[in-house]
């Protein structure tokens, strides 16, 4: 056990593949895409809006479809069952994903020109990380607008959690949320990164490098 774990260090220390760095300088470019994309689309059906209303979120803000206008409807209708005003002000706390995924950019590239595998696991770690935070934290803010309802609302309404993935019935509404261009953008970035560190993690070390050290 112990030789195995000093032959995977001195791994990390290993060069990554040249095709492994431009890859990962490619992967930059749906990243940065990205950063201008809509992330997540929630869209709401009921008989008195036959063509739905949309919500948009973004890495910095939330938008309404229509060129804005179903945001102040959406909010209009949350103000009948409780639910807190939906401000774009209030989401100012995810002007943090643009500047991480800058950030997770540029280290990419970094790796992508003189990273070695030990770069290569890091940069992997911190993207599952950014990942799973940014996801936890929409799903922990749609948590409190369902939970938080001011009692004293014309419509009494049970706590409810608004769909993250699929579509639920809520109320007279058929609510669907889903994914967009940004977070499958992303995705890919997550996947290039993520696969070639598993490879290289697995891949058999190189014969001038055994026994080195």
């Amino acid at each position: 056990m112990t030789g195995w774990l000093s032959g995977f260090y001195r791994h990390l220390a290993d060069p990554i593949v040249p095709w492994t760095r431009v890859a990962l300088a490619l992967a930059v470019v749906p990243l940065a895409l990205a950063a201008t994309q809509k992330l997540w689309t929630l869209h709401f059906m009921a008989p008195q809006y036959p063509n739905g209303l949309n919500l948009y979120v973004y890495p910095h803000t939330i938008k309404g479809g229509n060129g804005g206008i179903d945001l102040p409807e959406i909010n209009t209708l949350n103000h009948y069952v409780g639910m807190r005003k939906l401000d774009p002000a209030d989401f100012a706390d995810l002007d943090f994903i643009p500047f991480a995924m800058g950030a997770l950019g540029l280290l990419a590239l970094r790796v992508a020109v003189i990273g070695d595998v030990r770069a290569l696991l890091d940069l992997a770690v911190l993207t599952g990380y950014f990942g799973v935070f940014a996801l936890g934290r929409f799903v922990y803010m749609l948590y409190n607008y369902g939970h938080n309802l001011d009692p004293r609302a014309p419509i009494r309404m049970d706590a409810f959690m608004p769909p993250i993935l699929g579509t639920k019935q809520m109320g007279n509404f058929v609510v669907s949320s889903w994914p967009a261009a940004g977070t499958w953008l992303m995705t890919a970035f997550a996947a290039v990164v993520m696969g070639f560190a598993i490879w290289h993690t697995l891949r058999p070390r190189r014969p001038d490098r055994v026994g080195a050290h």
